[in-house]
């Protein structure tokens, strides 16, 4: 009985804590036109991976990064669904939520995959847990940088 009831509590959290980033995203929003300030700027950076560095080196491998320096993303598809603070669109709701569950539970994720770009990093896989990551005010999350 208990577990059901942190089950039921963790989902609630969940749910909070996902309209509280995409409330925050659109306030961003707003504020940026309200400013007349670049709306582009603000969005997820796309880096080209025929122009990243990738290959063997000092600096790759699985390690503990600062998520401040995760600026980007290899993936279209998924910076479109993430502002340049990481921050959801409503779009990924259910697929959000369920990583932050699993973390509330426990379940030990697998680290993101990254590509270093000159001192900040642009994310290959694991856009929603590095969102989930900066939500729960996380300073660093575990990578595979290749």
């Amino acid at each position: 009985m208990h577990s059901r009831i942190h089950d039921e509590w963790a989902l609630l959290e969940a749910e909070r804590a996902f309209g509280k980033a995409v409330r925050a995203r659109r306030r961003a929003t707003l504020g940026r036109r309200l400013l007349r300030r670049c709306t582009a700027c603000a969005r997820l950076f796309v880096a080209d991976p025929l122009r990243t560095r990738g290959g063997a080196g000092a600096g790759h491998g699985l390690r503990d990064i600062p998520l401040d320096a995760i600026t980007g993303s290899l993936e279209p598809h998924r910076a479109a669904q993430f502002d340049g603070a990481f921050r959801p669109s409503g779009r990924v709701r259910d697929r959000w939520i369920s990583v932050w569950h699993a973390e509330s539970r426990g379940v030990v994720l697998p680290p993101i995959s990254v590509t270093r770009i000159g001192d900040a990093y642009a994310v290959r896989d694991g856009h929603h847990r590095v969102s989930v990551a900066r939500a729960r005010g996380a300073t660093t999350i575990t990578a595979l940088v290749v």
